[in-house]
């Protein structure tokens, strides 16, 4: 029996070690490619009706034209998010499916670490005891106990993180376009407009998919309603925030703090080892300067449950496609 050959892009040691675990159940014949897909890899999808695919890769006209060329039938998304893909261009011509939903608690549970590992300065504390330094002046936070936390987008993910900044008794207020009053009763939060989460708030953290609306929804305008000091937090999409506008806003110190789990340009540099390479980029080199931003590499949804889920959904939406069955989890 010939099995089916599927060709993944921008591929891990971690991807190859959980969909070999389970690829021979599924008879699939993987073949994993390191490099992202681009205008310049395309090529490398001759023979290959199915492909799949990571946040960093592009799916732009080009790329889908030359795509269509080679036979492509189905581009399977590894994750949740499609904002790197044309959508519209794409218009039916290829299958798009994706892993819509995953472990909530592993972004949700990050989300509030590092929320506690910014405010209290555990990242500073680690590096400076392990190199004798048991000083703790600069180190100095502030309670949870009371705060207003501003949550925008009130999906599954920020469900999760919610209740557990209710359990430090602290004050949640959400923003979200199809509010669910329901939910808000049982986990003690409230809706609000924009203005008033952005006013009130002494910590926001973003839970929203990128959308063409909300590019950019933290700019200047925004953070100029903001408190002084406020704590920016995004594990959503780099492209909610205007990354020079917020370092502006850094600098005058009217951010008081930013935990970053996402960068609208990352698409270089996260998940790649650069320790021995020199940070081009200099917007991202400014906010890695900065002693009150926590930058880390895409790695919210890193948890074995989570990886477990993206593995099972991603070979069981291949299964689907090949058996002729309704995609569940189609992008159109």
């Amino acid at each position: 029996m010939i099995k089916m050959r599927v060709l993944f892009f921008d591929a891990k040691s971690y991807d190859k070690e959980n969909f070999d675990a389970y690829k021979e159940k599924y008879g699939f014949d993987i073949k994993y490619l390191k490099v992202k897909l681009n205008e310049e890899t395309v090529d490398f999808v001759k023979g290959y009706e199915i492909i799949s695919i990571f946040v960093n890769d592009t799916v732009n006209p080009p790329v889908i034209d030359k795509l269509i060329e080679y036979g492509v039938k189905l581009i399977v998304l590894r994750c949740a998010g499609y904002n790197n893909v044309d959508v519209n261009y794409i218009n039916g011509r290829i299958k798009l499916v994706r892993v819509p939903a995953y472990s909530p608690y592993s972004v949700a549970e990050y989300t509030a670490s590092m929320v506690m590992t910014l405010n209290r300065k555990i990242h500073k504390a680690y590096v400076r005891t392990r190199e004798g330094n048991f000083s703790i002046n600069g180190l100095m936070g502030f309670d949870l106990h009371k705060k207003t936390v501003g949550v925008i987008g009130a999906g599954r993910i920020a469900r999760i993180f919610i209740k557990i900044m209710r359990g430090f008794d602290a004050r949640v207020i959400a923003y979200d376009p199809y509010p669910n009053e329901s939910f808000a009763r049982d986990l003690g939060y409230e809706y609000v407009d924009l203005d008033t989460l952005y006013r009130e708030s002494d910590i926001i953290s973003l839970h929203c998919p990128l959308t063409r609306e909300n590019t950019y929804l933290i700019n200047r305008e925004s953070m100029k309603k903001m408190k002084d000091g406020v704590m920016i937090v995004n594990t959503g999409r780099g492209r909610l925030i205007d990354t020079i506008d917020l370092i502006e806003a850094l600098k005058d110190k009217k951010v008081g703090a930013a935990a970053l789990d996402v960068y609208e340009e990352e698409a270089g540099y996260f998940f790649e080892d650069m320790s021995s390479s020199i940070i081009e980029d200099d917007i991202l080199g400014r906010l890695l300067s900065f002693n009150n931003v926590l930058l880390t590499s895409h790695q919210a949804y890193f948890t074995k449950e989570a990886f477990r889920d993206i593995t099972l959904t991603t070979l069981e939406n291949i299964q689907s496609f090949l058996q002729g069955k309704e995609l569940e989890n189609e992008i159109k």
